[in-house]
């Protein structure tokens, strides 16, 4: 356990981070033959084998899952073993099913889990085809992508349709992962043998559910950390293919992951588009979802990520002005969509009915992250009046709550033990010992500014993305503020957060020890930089 720990940590991302840049490098200048060595370079490097042994183990979220061989987890000493281990071999095991729920839907997802061999080997794999492929896709590319979110997506979309109408064709691509044809896959990643090998064995590793084994003539299962970026190499070039088409000039393609948006003046060049795009996916073994892909007008509104998108005619006082001045007639509103503020609420309504018997500092533990949760994601566009809407169908919700704990029906009775007074509002649903309800109106909305086109997270300039990590609109208030305070870096290992990395907030003085929760007594560290810490700072005791 100490060897492990005492592995110079920020030596090896140093290493891990510079071949890795010098790939990003060589794919942007083409330099196919550089790119192939560095990579076999990366892959034979103690220092990615390490780095790839601890994300699977120690970062990531799924850690605890089991595949097919029954381990959940690794000691130290196994961990070193597996580092001895990870090569290409050209071979692998099958993956097993798991299946979660869709959030908001009564079908499940598949997921197929790896065995812990093949995480590690998959993550070694990443880090060495991801720079090639960064360097390469294109910038109207959002999905599963480091440095990039849904929110850039957003601001696009923003930046098209701001100055003028247009109709817009969204798409969503039907069972993307589940279909893709594994030898027009192979072929676009166009890597050297043994790799090539490697990938090929991974898709055709077949799926055991319940004891139950079936092949796998396509796609790529979901749960595997290459996945992703493999559902991106097969969807790279849908941009180019649609500004290629003879006589159609393109505004835009906006794609996150399966989904995309394609704008346009004139609607009759958007069908013809349409096909094309459908003949291009065929190619992948891919298809169009009919109920989800469809054309309007930018005046009508149309749904992306949660978020809804319309124009609306406003007089001359709000109108939007073009870049010359002149009075367009409409604005651009971004907001909530309908179906999200549903979800959100029913959320809200269930956690309430099953903490019917609970106390009041229970409920407001439990509803608290979902709230700030939902709140920070939609923080970024028009959502005051959809934030004050939440708040005012939730007091609905907690004071029928309230009433039934109470012994009375009387409401004054009902308000002055659950309801006080915190800085400017009167109605704040909070205990007498400290305990408070955030409120979906106390969020500030502020604009994300959408990432540069060109720009990677392998370009080398660490201060423009660490800024960014701390300005994300999903990123905690306290997270944040921690990340300006350290200028980006884990207190540490001194490292600079990057985008994927698994961060915790730290006591510098363990409260077990004495150490008080405010401000001063805070830190950020790296998942596995805040094990370290804690295992040294006397705040576990052994028995």
């Amino acid at each position: 356990m100490v060897e492990w720990k005492q592995l110079n940590w920020r030596k090896l991302e140093k290493v891990v981070s510079k071949l890795q840049k010098r790939i990003f490098r060589a794919a942007v200048r083409g330099d196919v033959k550089a790119v192939r060595r560095l990579q076999k370079t990366l892959m034979r490097s103690y220092s990615a084998k390490c780095l790839a042994v601890r994300k699977v183990t120690q970062d990531n979220k799924g850690k605890k899952t089991a595949g097919v061989d029954g381990i959940k987890s690794l000691t130290p000493a196994q961990r070193f073993i597996l580092v001895s281990q990870l090569k290409l071999t050209g071979k692998s095991k099958p993956t097993r099913r798991v299946w979660i729920d869709k959030p908001g839907k009564a079908q499940k997802r598949p997921l197929g889990i790896p065995t812990m061999f093949d995480r590690g080997l998959q993550a070694l794999v990443k880090l060495a085809l991801e720079p090639e492929w960064e360097a390469v896709f294109e910038s109207n590319s959002y999905g599963f992508r480091p440095g990039r979110s849904c929110h850039d997506a957003i601001g696009a979309i923003f930046d098209n349709l701001s100055k003028k109408t247009k109709y817009v064709l969204e798409a969503d691509i039907s069972k993307c992962f589940d279909k893709i044809n594994h030898s027009a896959l192979l072929k676009k990643i166009n890597t050297f043998p043994t790799l090539r090998k490697q990938i090929h064995a991974w898709l055709k590793a077949g799926v055991m559910d319940n004891l139950e084994f079936t092949k796998t003539d396509e796609g790529s299962p979901q749960g595997g950390g290459i996945s992703p970026l493999l559902a991106n190499i097969a969807l790279h070039g849908l941009e180019e293919k649609v500004k290629g088409i003879n006589g159609v000039k393109i505004i835009a393609t906006i794609r996150y992951a399966d989904d995309f948006v394609i704008i346009h003046e004139n609607e009759q060049h958007l069908k013809h588009i349409t096909n094309v795009v459908a003949q291009w996916l065929r190619k992948m073994g891919l298809e169009l979802n009919p109920s989800k892909t469809s054309i309007c007008h930018s005046s009508e509104g149309f749904n992306f990520l949660g978020f809804n998108i319309r124009q609306y005619s406003v007089g001359a006082y709000r109108a939007s002005k073009s870049t010359s001045g002149k009075n367009l007639g409409f604005k651009l509103l971004i907001k909530p969509s309908l179906e999200a503020i549903k979800k959100h609420l029913n959320k809200i309504r269930k956690i309430i009915d099953t903490h019917h018997n609970a106390p009041q500092a229970a409920l407001i533990k439990r509803l608290n992250p979902v709230i700030r949760g939902w709140c920070n994601y939609y923080s970024t566009v028009t959502s005051k009046k959809t934030f004050s809407t939440c708040d005012n169908l939730t007091y609905q919700k907690l004071f029928a709550w309230a009433k039934r704990k109470c012994t009375k029906t009387n409401r004054h009775e009902t308000v002055s033990k659950y309801w006080g007074t915190h800085g400017n509002s009167n109605w704040s649903f909070q205990t007498k010992d400290g305990h408070r309800l955030i409120r979906h109106s106390e969020k500030p909305i502020k604009r994300h500014i959408k990432v540069r086109s060109n720009r990677s997270p392998f370009d080398g300039d660490v201060i423009y993305w660490s800024q960014r990590i701390a300005k994300h609109p999903e990123i905690s208030k306290e997270v944040s503020k921690l990340l300006r305070k350290q200028k980006g870096k884990c207190q540490h290992c001194g490292m600079h957060f990057k985008d994927g990395d698994v961060w915790e907030v730290d006591h510098i003085l363990p409260t077990s020890l004495g150490g008080k929760n405010v401000d001063t007594n805070k830190q950020l560290l790296h998942r596995h930089c805040h094990d370290t810490k804690t295992t040294n700072d006397g705040s576990i005791r052994y028995s």
